[in-house]
């Protein structure tokens, strides 16, 4: 899922000053930022493929503090450009932050800041969006970043609208994207918002990723709360929540056990999370469903009410907007992926619900999970190797249709 504002007109008449071109893409990084983030737009932008069909784009590597610049795994990289080479980017991308909790060099903000002033596109990737946030170029917008700092963004800057829902969020003149490989999925839009449809999808293919995800982060979301939330009071209500997800109740309860109104109990768990209490209460309710249709035998009907949900019809519809796809389609989607004689879980039949899970047990992979998510609208498969050529098949040249590519909401 992605949101492409339409109500910036301000934004849209912006028009670059005369000393930065459009077809240049500046890349501020920063010691400490990880490898992955920082590579998406130097491989998206910094590569020529017009053999391909993609317009090619001047891309500059800049340093937005002194280096050596240290990364992932104890890397250290060289920028050829320092902070005065953004004066000639027409669009300027910060792939990664550091530290949600420490500020980002003020050199650096100001950079970000003229270059918005002078028309530039603003573009925060991941924890990126922290940076944009810090130098006020997301004050009264709507952004994303990934959905476990989301709380932590929402809290810190209150005048930013955060939404942990979406992969990425174009408002004109600055975007944000979730984590990792909603980079990419901004860049394309980048790419196709500069270019058009044919020119993302050529890009896709060569890249082997779908040119444009369908559903936004909601699938991904775990029980994580910002650590911030640990010393506050409310923390012991998000925790007995969690621990009794299985019995039926709803915000007004969650409200009396912190002795507050429904009011200010709903303003206050906003202010701490990023979320609605509602919205948050049904998402842990259907992750702990996903949890449960991937490790026990439970019927639908029997995780639906073990998940607190009123009924197996609720179930089905938080489920589907969520993750796209039925709970029983899931299921078998994810069962079908599993690696070849792992077991799960039955149910002991004592009728009690299941414990919370374990920090020892390895917890399922993401990927599994989106894997499953992303396959649960069809029909299960076993043949793996029908699978594996029908992937390759979706991203190579001459189909007559590539997955999402379709007009722009």
């Amino acid at each position: 899922m992605s949101h492409d504002s339409t109500a910036a007109p301000e934004a849209a008449a912006r028009k670059l000053s005369g000393r930065r071109r459009k077809e240049i893409v500046a890349v501020l990084l920063f010691s400490g930022g990880p490898i992955f983030e920082s590579s998406i737009p130097l491989s998206v932008f910094g590569i020529d493929r017009q053999d391909a069909g993609v317009p090619r784009y001047r891309l500059l590597v800049c340093a937005g503090e002194e280096g050596p610049l240290r990364t992932t795994g104890g890397l250290e990289l060289t920028a050829p450009n320092g902070l005065e080479a953004i004066s000639r980017a027409g669009t300027v991308v910060v792939p990664a932050w550091r530290s949600i909790t420490s500020p980002p060099p003020e050199e650096a903000l100001d950079a970000l800041r003229r270059a918005h002033e002078e028309g530039a596109r603003i573009v925060g990737l991941c924890t990126g969006a922290f940076v944009l946030a810090a130098a006020g170029l997301l004050d009264g917008r709507p952004a994303t970043t990934h959905w476990m700092y989301a709380p932590t963004l929402a809290k810190r800057y209150p005048s930013v609208h955060v939404d942990p829902r979406e992969l990425f969020v174009d408002d004109g003149d600055v975007l944000t994207s979730a984590g990792t490989a909603a980079g990419i999925d901004l860049c394309l839009h980048i790419v196709r918002t500069d270019h058009g449809n044919e020119a993302a999808g050529a890009l896709a293919r060569r890249l082997v990723v779908p040119p444009r995800r369908s559903g936004g982060q909601e699938r991904y979301l775990d029980r994580s709360l910002p650590e911030e939330i640990g010393a506050d009071p409310l923390a012991e209500v998000v925790a007995w929540a969690l621990e009794h997800l299985h019995e039926q109740f709803d915000v007004e309860t969650l409200a009396a056990r912190a002795y507050m109104s429904r009011r200010t109990f709903d303003r206050r768990f906003r202010s701490l999370t990023g979320s609605a209490p509602l919205q948050w209460l049904i998402t842990q309710r259907v992750l702990q469903a996903q949890r449960l249709l991937e490790t026990s035998d439970y019927s639908v009907d029997e995780v639906a009410g073990r998940c607190g949900f009123r009924s197996p019809v609720a179930l089905r519809g938080h489920f589907r907007r969520q993750l796209g796809s039925s709970p029983a389609a899931y299921r078998a989607a994810y069962r079908a992926r599993r690696p070849q004689g792992e077991k799960h879980s039955d149910s002991d039949g004592s009728g009690a619900p299941p414990p919370p899970p374990v920090q020892q047990e390895a917890p399922v992979p993401l990927q599994t999970r989106r894997t499953a998510a992303a396959h649960a609208v069809g029909p299960a498969t076993s043949s793996l190797s029908t699978e594996g050529r029908a992937g390759a098949e979706m991203y190579a040249g001459g189909r007559a249709s590539l997955p999402g590519q379709r007009s722009a909401p």
